[in-house]
């Protein structure tokens, strides 16, 4: 439950980002933009020409976005809750000046994680307005879909900050994100149904955060039958936002106060 001390941590990295935020502007907003013109667009077309739509009878561009929605909100999570974190931590230590004020373990990281969900809302609201203009989805059906796009970064936020947390040096976050996000950002649902993975391969798809995401965003935005009880995958996704908090909270301790 945030704080007025939480928020007082959501301010600075807000007061911070507001001189840093031409940095984030291309792989926030701009490259999820290309992934769509590229891949719905162009090779859109293509598939739609020579199998007359996608799996699911809709076109390719209409099936592609809503994934891409849920798979926007992980990426920036993942990118606001490492480097900055680990920067945090170790580079600028501003994690350490942020104990020395009433501010405790639980207030920081709490306030981490709602200054991240700001991130992740804007920019999965920027990507749903982009959808409707490229007629992906209903103005409704895209503005729906936000809330369960937002879940989906915020489970990823919270468990990325605690696996940097603990991390000593930063070549762990280049692992993390060579063997971890983009493989789920290419094998979650997000371009293709799970269903042509191998069968060995496709159980391990359902387990992932980011496929219940995807799941959850495309149904809602396109009006489609659930893969899954939403129920089920709200809970999961609930599952991880709760669990990486827990963790964040106590890998900072373990890092932080001597």
């Amino acid at each position: 439950m945030m704080t007025a001390r939480s928020l007082r941590v959501v301010e600075a990295d807000a007061r911070f980002y507001r001189r840093t935020w031409r940095a984030s502007v291309f792989s926030n907003f701009l490259t999820p933009v290309l992934y769509l013109l590229a891949m719905g667009v162009g090779l859109g077309q293509l598939i739609d020409e020579g199998r007359g739509g996608s799996s699911l009878d809709i076109p390719y561009l209409t099936f592609l976005a809503p994934g891409l929605l849920a798979a926007i909100a992980m990426q920036t999570a993942a990118g606001a809750s490492s480097y900055p974190v680990m920067a945090g931590m170790k580079w600028r230590k501003t994690y350490h000046a942020t104990l020395a004020t009433p501010i405790g373990i639980r207030e920081l990281v709490l306030g981490h994680v709602g200054w991240v969900t700001l991130r992740i809302t804007f920019g999965v609201v920027v990507f749903a307005l982009v959808m409707w203009l490229f007629d992906a989805a209903s103005l409704l059906g895209a503005i729906l879909a936000v809330p369960p796009a937002i879940l989906t970064g915020m489970a990823f936020a919270t468990v990325v900050t605690a696996y940097t947390a603990r991390l000593e040096h930063e070549t762990g976050l280049v692992t993390l994100f060579r063997f971890g996000i983009m493989p789920l950002f290419l094998f979650s649902g997000t371009f293709f149904p799970i269903e042509q993975l191998p069968d060995a391969v496709e159980p391990l798809a359902y387990l992932t955060p980011l496929w219940h995401g995807v799941s959850l965003c495309r149904s809602i935005a396109l009006g489609l039958p659930f893969d899954l009880h939403p129920g089920i995958s709200i809970a999961y996704l609930l599952v991880w936002v709760a669990a990486g908090t827990i963790l964040s909270i106590r890998m900072f301790r373990r890092r932080l106060v001597l």
